[in-house]
């Protein structure tokens, strides 16, 4: 039984009335519906129909009756649930704020967090860091290395923790979010002989939108493998494109790829050797002397590669215009697993 499931079934036995609910955004094939667009409390003569978030999710709330005392209780009923799910007066720190980042807290929960551990309103942002075991020595040596004292470090799972950084206004000017990321990158291999790989998320103003920052910096490693993305760290940035192009239907980005792929245009992207030149091109300002070193590849090799990803595909990628959709191409391909 889930938690939401044990609150209603808690509900029912103290008020001796029965209590459903279910999704807004997802009305369930059995049960009473409110069909009807409304605010705070209703009812449709029958039932009593109210609004409450639970981990950060509209559901709408269902009491059997549709009298004065049903309509006092769905209107007292929305403050009990969300007492009854945020028990966070008994969470340490570190485990507040991992369901403030997972996003399992309403906002009344973030400012009571911040009220318990005296968290001032400042920008912030968030480091998602992926480590291969040495996981308390990464905890210990990256909150020393805070450098703020409201700079928290939360593992998440074996081998992922985050850190949220706090800036001042003068940190904000001295160091952008992706070189302090590099910064931790390069103590850690330094003093734990260690390499880690860590996403960053966007600078957001209050503590209260961090979840979004993490979602960003989670996204940015999930991105970076899936696009071999080079170096060890990743800002949400780099994948603007992605994200967007992410965001579009399945079925239309499969229709996408048939009007854009044949038979010669797919050997490219089957050669592994083929498709590294292209990106190690782009990922050069489309310089073709800067990829020759980084490649350690004869120019004219590199030239003859370039022509012939131009015949087969029909893209001169040393054109900006061609490199643009070459790109998009790219990121179609790898998000359908082709």
């Amino acid at each position: 039984m889930s938690e939401i499931e044990k609150i209603a079934a808690e509900i029912t036995q103290k008020l001796h009335i029965p209590f459903t609910y279910y999704k807004e955004s997802v009305k369930p094939v059995s049960g009473p519906v409110c069909d009807k667009q409304f605010e705070g409390v209703t009812d449709d003569g029958s039932h009593t129909f109210f609004r409450f978030l639970f981990k950060n999710i509209g559901y709408i709330g269902v009491v059997d009756g549709a009298g004065e005392i049903q309509r006092a209780y769905a209107a007292m009923l929305p403050s009990y649930i969300e007492s009854f799910s945020e028990k966070e007066s008994e969470l340490s720190k570190t485990e507040y704020l991992k369901r403030i980042l997972q996003g399992e807290c309403s906002l009344n929960g973030i400012y009571k967090y911040m009220t318990k551990f005296s968290v001032r309103a400042a920008a912030c942002f968030t480091l998602v860091i992926r480590v291969n075991g040495k996981m308390d020595e990464v905890l210990s040596l990256v909150s020393q290395y805070g450098g703020n004292s409201l700079d928290t470090i939360v593992k998440m799972d074996e081998k992922h923790c985050v850190l949220v950084k706090y800036l001042s206004d003068e940190e904000n000017d001295y160091r952008s979010t992706v070189d302090y990321a590099e910064f931790l990158v390069q103590s850690l291999r330094e003093e734990l002989g260690m390499e880690v790989t860590v996403g960053v998320g966007g600078k957001v103003r209050e503590l209260k939108d961090i979840a979004f920052s993490y979602e960003q910096a989670s996204a940015a490693l999930r991105y970076a493998e899936t696009f071999g993305g080079k170096g060890n760290v990743h800002s949400y940035r780099e994948f603007m494109l992605v994200k967007m192009i992410e965001g579009i239907p399945e079925t239309k980005l499969s229709e996408y790829l048939a009007e854009l792929m044949d038979e010669s245009t797919e050997e490219i992207f089957e050669d592994e050797e083929m498709l590294n030149t292209a990106e190690e091109f782009l990922e050069s300002s489309l310089n073709v002397s800067e990829t020759s070193r980084n490649l350690y590849m004869h120019r004219n090799t590199l030239l003859y590669r370039l022509d012939k990803i131009e015949k087969a595909t029909g893209l001169n990628i040393r054109l900006f215009s061609d490199a643009v959709c070459f790109r998009v191409l790219t990121a179609i391909y790898k998000l359908l697993g082709k």
